[in-house]
């Protein structure tokens, strides 16, 4: 099976993978920061307070379905390229079995040992759910994602009107304890992620969902054969909804409203469903960036972030490295000993992500493909 050569390559899906890097991390450190899920200050002050209505209006919501749907989109797009080249269907599904199996198996290594919020292994296991099931259906099947967009948006709206329609009070933002996060020794950590990772695996699970969203997209060729009519109706009415059903959330988190209880947890529930439209919006987004650049007229910046994204999965676990560097009080302990660990954990995502950027670039630069993705290739590819 021969792999695309990167002159060849849409700008589009590999543009928005690079960006959802960069979501990943800042909903990731802010968890590990703060030491709770999804990551909040119950006492913001002074700019936490805007900060947070951000995060969870543009980054805690979008990052699990933009990253999703990107997986969605990829296997197609590979399903697709090998049908014509000629290769048989048990060839490629061969392969992409082994590819996410062992994907469930690098999550298992990540979720233990690095960072219990991994979700490589949920990604794994509907990659290979997703091949056996999904991938070989026909046209009409794919369309089942429209309805169930559909379907969110009512549900959406209910949640909208029980929110607004909620009692105000002083409950503090859902919000539970990263254990493992907090543990003071590594041991102690290990033991909590033992416990932590295979839970918020199965949690994961029917992110599916945005798997299929992602692949019907795929299928409608959206970003190679792009539609900027299509993709502006994306832009907006994906953000109009994403920013919409977020910010309920985002002003109770920056401490500009208050809920009780109950209606706290509706705005919860609310942000979490609205993020597969805001994961639209940044797809469409990207869609449009890579009408506007076309192939000839990228520049640096463009070309870093696409090079991150064709090297997702290294940069992936080059980022759980990190964070167990940076954040444990074993190690540097940079959450613990900060006057401020919001904006340092909000630092330490930027600057990690901007690392694997200009490292990503040196790599394409040199021809150098992502150290994990080789591994796998190989893992994948062994009986071929």
């Amino acid at each position: 099976m021969k792999s695309l050569p990167t002159s060849e390559r849409v700008l589009a899906p590999d543009l928005a993978r690079g960006f959802a890097l960069l979501l990943v991390a800042l909903a990731h450190t802010a968890s590990i920061f703060l030491g709770n899920s999804p990551g909040v200050d119950q006492t913001p002050q002074g700019l936490e307070r805007p900060y947070f209505v951000g995060l969870f209006v543009f980054v805690h919501a979008c990052a699990l379905p933009l990253f999703g749907m990107m997986l969605g989109y990829g296997m197609v797009q590979f399903a697709d390229r090998q049908q014509a080249l000629g290769e048989s269907w048990p060839r490629t599904r061969g392969v992409l079995l082994r590819r996410h199996a062992w994907l469930l198996v690098f999550g298992a290594v990540d979720g233990v040992l690095f960072f219990s919020g991994d979700v490589l292994g949920a990604y794994g296991v509907i990659g290979i759910v997703f091949t056996l099931l999904l991938l070989k259906r026909g046209k009409g099947f794919y369309r089942l994602p429209a309805f169930y967009l559909v379907f969110a948006l009512c549900y959406l709206a209910v949640l909208m009107y029980l929110v607004l329609t909620g009692n105000s009070g002083s409950a503090p933002v859902p919000s539970p304890e990263d254990a493992s996060s907090l543990a003071p020794t590594y041991g102690e950590a290990l033991q909590g992620r033992l416990v932590e990772w295979p839970s918020i695996t199965l949690v994961l699970l029917p992110s599916i969902l945005f798997v299929w969203v992602g692949a019907w997209a795929a299928k409608k060729r959206l970003l190679e054969e792009p539609n900027r009519k299509l993709l502006l109706v994306g832009l907006f009415g994906g953000f109009g909804v994403a920013i919409a059903g977020a910010l309920p959330m985002g002003l109770f988190a920056g401490d500009y409203v208050g809920f009780d209880a109950d209606t706290a947890a509706l705005a919860k529930t609310l942000y979490e469903g609205a993020g597969v439209f805001g994961a639209i919006g940044y797809l469409s987004l990207f869609g449009l960036i890579g009408m506007a650049v076309g192939k000839k007229n990228r520049g640096v910046v463009v070309t870093a972030i696409s090079a991150l994204g064709q090297r997702t999965l290294s940069a992936y676990l080059f980022q759980s490295v990190a964070w167990l560097i940076l954040a444990p009080p074993f190690m540097l302990g940079l959450g613990g000993q900060a006057k401020d660990p919001t904006f340092v954990a909000a630092a330490c995502g930027l600057g990690v992500w901007l690392l694997s950027v200009v490292v990503a670039y040196w790599m394409h630069r040199k021809g150098y493909r992502g150290p994990a993705e080789i591994l796998v290739r190989k893992l994948a590819y062994r009986s071929q």
